[in-house]
């Protein structure tokens, strides 16, 4: 028996996915959160140093791509609808650098405000032999401070003004960008607005997402902000701290991501009955799973633009982080591939799994 046995639905999907992508193109989609530069060293590795028991990457080529927060918008635009982007960045040669390939990419730049006082965070990765051998990251962690933590809502909230947003997503890195006070601000401006929120969590602001729409955290996230043991292979671990998190901090759907075991997706039903149903992971290769919580995230935020049912934003969300997972470093979705394998793919969930 499958440990994640629960109480499931069984059903064959009966959506129009070539509508819901068509539809996809109709959204704007807001996104707030910490943008980084992926800079991406790529090389052959064939012999050991002699300086130190480490490989030599011989370098044949280098890349920056947009990522954090960055890569939800490019997931986003991939799917087909327009991402708003909202960060904070450093006046340096980096954020230059990052706003060269937003203006390539299509990507409005309206959403960031430059600041003098931080660096615009870089994560160098080596690749050797098409595996990532070093990481290393350049960046500041201190929250905004008073004055521009100011700057940039009141940025946010004339977007909100400005635009029909279908969706605003808090991509939280932990690198300060998102405050308590900015979380309260715009996700307040959103219930009166009537715009779903989807947050992808880190440990410092867990608790402070109250009222939102859809909660992503993965296991280990979880385990963390609720200050408790789960263990992974106990379902029973596991809802008791979602429905602690859906009680303290009156979420309608925590999508908790288990790995290579899936997604949980729960949430209330119309009578009030908490809900909770396994979607289990789809058998594929994995080479890489750097930036599929982006992914997942940005695909959830598409479909409660759409005001699409938990156990099917759970599903196309499952399938589109599990997809990303075949790519060696964080790349976006495949539009034409997702639809055509959700197209292929019975939605079955039953009590053998």
């Amino acid at each position: 028996m499958h440990p994640y046995n629960y109480t499931y639905i069984n059903m064959i999907a009966d959506l129009n996915y070539q509508n819901i992508f068509k539809s996809f193109s109709k959204q704007k989609i807001l996104i707030i959160g910490d943008v980084m530069v992926d800079s991406y060293i790529w090389g052959k590795v064939d012999r050991i140093s002699p300086e130190a028991p480490v490989p030599v990457v011989v370098v044949n080529k280098r890349e920056n791509r947009p990522g954090g927060a960055a890569n939800v918008a490019l997931n986003i635009l991939a799917l087909g609808a327009e991402p708003i982007l909202c960060s904070v960045i450093g006046n340096d040669a980096k954020g230059d650098e990052l706003l060269d390939i937003f203006g390539e990419l299509a990507i409005t730049d309206k959403g960031i405000y430059r600041s003098e006082n931080r660096i615009t965070t870089t994560k160098f990765r080596i690749i050797g032999n098409n595996m990532q051998m070093l990481r290393v990251d350049d960046e500041t962690t201190e929250s905004l401070n008073e004055e521009e933590n100011e700057i940039f809502i009141s940025k946010i909230e004339s977007i909100l003004n400005q635009n029909r947003i279908g969706c605003i997503v808090f991509q939280d890195y932990d690198k300060g960008v998102i405050t308590p006070k900015l979380i309260d601000r715009i996700t307040s401006m959103a219930n009166e607005m009537n715009i779903p929120t989807a947050v992808d969590p880190k440990k410092r602001n867990f608790c402070n997402y109250k009222n939102v729409s859809l909660f992503k955290p993965n296991l280990k996230e979880l385990r963390e902000g609720m200050e408790t043991e789960i263990d992974p292979a106990n379902i029973e671990d596991i809802t008791t701290a979602i429905d602690k998190l859906h009680d303290t901090q009156n979420i309608r759907m925590v999508l908790t991501t288990l790995s290579d075991k899936g997604v949980l997706i729960s949430y209330n039903s119309k009578n009030e009955q908490r809900k909770n149903h396994h979607i289990p992971a789809h058998l594929r290769y994995i080479a890489d799973v750097s930036g599929a919580g982006d992914t997942v995230i940005g695909a959830a935020a598409m479909c409660l633009a759409l005001d699409m049912k938990p156990y099917d934003l759970a599903y196309i969300s499952n399938l589109a982080g599990g997809l990303v997972c075949e790519h060696v470093g964080v790349v976006p979705i495949d539009k034409k591939r997702l639809l055509k394998e959700l197209k292929l793919a019975k939605y079955k969930i039953n009590n053998d799994i």
